[in-house]
């Protein structure tokens, strides 16, 4: 029934496996990737024409995490898989990115490529596998895809690089980066770094070139037992005819335009002369409109000649810089006074407005992923409205061009930030983008790093980004610092580095060519590090260190830990004490398991309120210390006062004054405010206070002038076993040890007096008052 093909290798100590023809058949491509037990499946469709009017290339990859493949059942009020979470958006857009670049020009069909995770094992992660199975599947299909890639994840820890690390590696590790590569060259880079060099990162790039290269054999091994037929691609045969047409039409116009430095002035000119274009080739719109649509794409590719070759010719870009020179940069720390961090942060025509904010353990940001619930404390927010560009458009939730840069902004500053441990706040960034001409998402970057300084955040040093291009023409070449938009548009290459004076933090890597070689990654790393410290430098102009105090509108957090075992104290029955520390003192208290608390507020009076309301729960009695106090209740014998929290003690009536108190409601009432002293706790924990001996306006410990008490009636009373002279209901006589009756006592059989055996008792003894005469039953007389 199935027409199944298989393909195993080793790869990094274990078993990839690719296979095919027995899962979603109908497809043009489906591959099932296999690696431990992390299994994907990638099914590829494409549409057999083109849609009327199509003039670009319609590529849709979709990842998504079944929550099945965990064994769990998703969270909230619908228990099914919803909308793409951040982590599904990024890694499509990590699949779609190398895929794009080789399709041929001019290819329009509409592909779709879903990648769905059925089976995670928690140790190999899927998005790797993903990328695999989706250039499988891809291979697989006959659409005219010009791969196979192959892709890695490489971490560095002890001067080693390492082959798709697991999550606790990355975590101890220094590097967390992932690439996608061609037979030939490097198509994609995607990393996280703390502080590494240029060497290190251009070492872990080519180390992982070197380890996709045996998974496009196994892919190719595949596609000789399973590919399709390759699809039939129509090339039109005019394309130098028109284009030689419009160049003769518009391409003075062009040239004068992109000498306008300018932007809003050069993209005036442009569009003039792309009207023009479409006025000159209104006849063919009528007889041929796909000529007529494949005409007015040879638009662009006339203006990235023009473009290109001018910087090849004379090393002059658009704006009249050199290859390597930076835009004039103009940062502003302490941007908005009401926001706990800010900055504007400006360079060329691009600029942010970046703003930080610290909460308390509550705003964290909460995951619900294929490893179970997570929880984030730190967020880059990352908007651009279309006003930036000067244009109209939709205003609303972030797409995933907004959620990539977003994390990129957010893997740069990271690795700088304080622990939790260190900062016990949650931070969240945002980044306005209020106008754009290339390289927003570094411009976050700087922007973020100056804010978390203004808000006091103490990170290890500033960090700055830069984007990088290429314009690559045979083996001739240029690496552009401090990238346009329209060189971004019309060259060969985005490359975005971010790092501190030490090293590197985030390095990004997208290519509309079929890959760049080691030189040319090696020029632009080192092109990047001299235009990263010359932004560090004129950030520094703004501010060059972490404030020391926080924002006055910031909450303040102080932290301190008490015993496991008096958690419940603290948080009282069903939360009835938290809740009511929080709701007095105004302050947020957060405790965790390890009796961790962390107590929040703007106010410091209301942090020392709670902490010492807290503190006084938890605190054990001293006996001989006076404490402040509230009698919570009124009894025949004394009061029950509230004097440390949560503990109550007794003030027996007798140790309310020194003088007699008749009804101890007379002197005290509920609600009332005292001073007490621990007299004495007992095993049980109960706890003897008194009032007498404190002077209750100073709180000062009195002298007890109480007289020592009075024997009793008939005597002294000497200890338990050796009582003296006592009057006890006609008794009298000296009493010895406890074992001793009238007389002496022998052992347990012998009776009072001098005792013989228990048959053979005698009668009572005078004990000081009168004869006691004894029972028959007692004497063992039967009479």
């Amino acid at each position: 029934m199935f027409d199944k093909k298989t393909v195993s290798i080793e790869w990094g100590g274990k078993t990839l496996t690719l296979e095919t023809g027995k899962v979603a058949r109908q497809a043009d491509g489906a591959v099932i990737a296999t690696l431990g037990e992390t299994v994907v499946l990638c099914a590829v469709t494409a549409a057999k024409s083109v849609k009327e009017g199509q003039d670009f290339f319609p590529l849709t990859v979709h990842y998504q995490e079944k929550f099945s493949a965990a064994g769990r059942i998703p969270g909230g009020f619908f228990k099914r898989e919803r909308g793409a979470t951040e982590k599904e958006t990024l890694v499509s857009r990590l699949i779609d990115r190398p895929l794009r670049p080789l399709f041929p020009e001019g290819f329009y069909n509409e592909i779709n490529c879903i990648a769905q995770v059925l089976s995670y094992d928690g140790e190999n992660e899927p998005d790797i596998l993903a990328m695999v199975a989706a250039s499988a599947a891809m291979t697989l299909s006959g659409v005219p895809f010009m791969g196979p890639i192959g892709a890695a994840r490489v971490g560095y820890q002890d001067g080693e690089y390492i082959l798709n690390p697991t999550d606790e590696q990355v975590a101890a590790g220094e590097l967390d980066l992932v690439v996608a590569a061609t037979h030939d060259a490097v198509m994609m880079v995607e990393s996280e770094a703390r502080e590494l060099s240029e060497e290190v990162m251009l070492g872990a790039v080519m180390f992982a070139h070197r380890e996709s290269q045996k998974v496009i054999g196994a892919i190719i091994k595949l596609a000789e037992q399973a590919a399709k037929e390759p699809w039939e691609l129509k090339v039109q045969d005019d394309k130098a005819e028109v284009k030689a047409k419009l160049k003769k039409l518009i391409g003075k116009d062009l040239e004068s335009a992109y000498k306008l430095t300018d932007k809003q002035a050069r993209q005036t000119a442009i569009n003039e002369a792309r009207t023009k274009a479409r006025d000159g080739m209104a006849d063919l719109k009528e007889s041929d409109p796909q000529a007529y649509l494949a005409a007015l794409k040879l638009v662009k590719k006339l203006e990235a000649d023009i473009v290109r070759s001018a910087i090849l010719k004379t090393g002059k870009r658009i704006d009249g810089r050199s290859t390597t020179q930076i835009r004039p940069i103009e940062a502003e720390a302490h941007f908005l006074p009401r926001a706990h961090g800010s900055a504007l942060f400006t360079r060329g025509e691009t600029q942010t407005i970046a703003t930080c904010t610290l909460g308390t353990r509550d705003a964290e940001q909460m995951i619900d992923g294929l490893g179970g619930l997570s929880y984030q404390h730190f967020m880059l927010h990352y908007n651009f409205p279309p006003y930036s560009v000067g244009e109209v458009g939709r205003f609303g939730a972030p797409g995933r061009r907004e959620v990539g840069h977003g994390k990129l902004a957010w893997r740069a500053l990271h690795p700088v930030l304080p622990s939790k441990e260190e900062f016990p706040y949650t931070i969240r960034l945002t980044s306005d983008i209020t106008e754009s001409n290339g390289s927003s998402s570094m411009a976050s970057v700087c922007g973020g790093s100056l804010s978390l300084m203004d808000a006091g955040v103490p990170i290890k040093r500033p960090v700055s980004g830069i984007a990088m291009g290429l314009i690559l023409e045979g083996k001739e070449f240029a690496v552009l610092s401090d990238i346009l938009g329209d060189e971004d548009h019309l060259g060969d290459m985005d490359f975005k580095v971010a790092g501190t004076s030490e090293g590197i933090t985030t390095m990004q890597m997208d290519i509309k060519i079929a890959g760049i070689t080691e030189e040319i990654f090696t020029t632009a790393l080192m092109q990047a590090k001299e235009g990263r410290a010359h932004i560090l430098g004129e950030m520094a102009k703004a501010l060059d260190h972490t404030r020391e105090e926080l924002s006055a509108h910031a909450p303040r957090i102080e932290t301190f830990t008490i015993d496991k075992s008096k958690i419940r104290e603290v948080i009282g029955t069903g939360g009835k004490v938290i809740r009511e520390i929080v709701a007095t003192t105004g302050a947020k208290v957060d405790i965790d398991d390890e009796g961790v608390i962390k107590v929040s507020s703007s106010d410091p009076a209301q942090i020392e309120a709670a902490i010492k309301w807290i503190k006084g729960l938890v605190e054990e009695a001293e006996v001989g210390k006076i404490y402040n106090g509230k009698v919570v209740n009124l009894v025949d014998f004394g009061a029950f006062v509230n004097f440390m929290g949560g503990k109550d003690g007794l003030v027996h009536v007798s140790e309310i004054r020194n003088e007699r108190v008749e009804k101890v409601s007379d002197v005290l009432s509920e609600g009332q405010e005292v001073k007490v002293k621990v007299l004495e706790i007992d095993p049980r924990g109960k706890v003897r206070l008194s009032m007498r001996v404190v002077d209750q306006e100073t709180g000062a410990e009195l002298e007890d002038t109480r007289p020592a008490r009075e024997p009793r009636e008939g005597g002294d009373r000497g200890p338990r076993g050796d009582r003296g002279d006592r009057q006890r209901g006609g008794r009298g006589g000296d009493r010895g040890p406890r074992r001793e009756g009238g007389g002496d006592r022998g052992p347990r059989g012998e009776g009072r007096g001098d005792r013989g055996p228990r048959r053979e008792r005698d009668g009572g003894e005078d004990k000081g008052g009168e004869d006691i005469g004894l029972p028959s039953f007692l004497t063992g007389d039967k009479d």
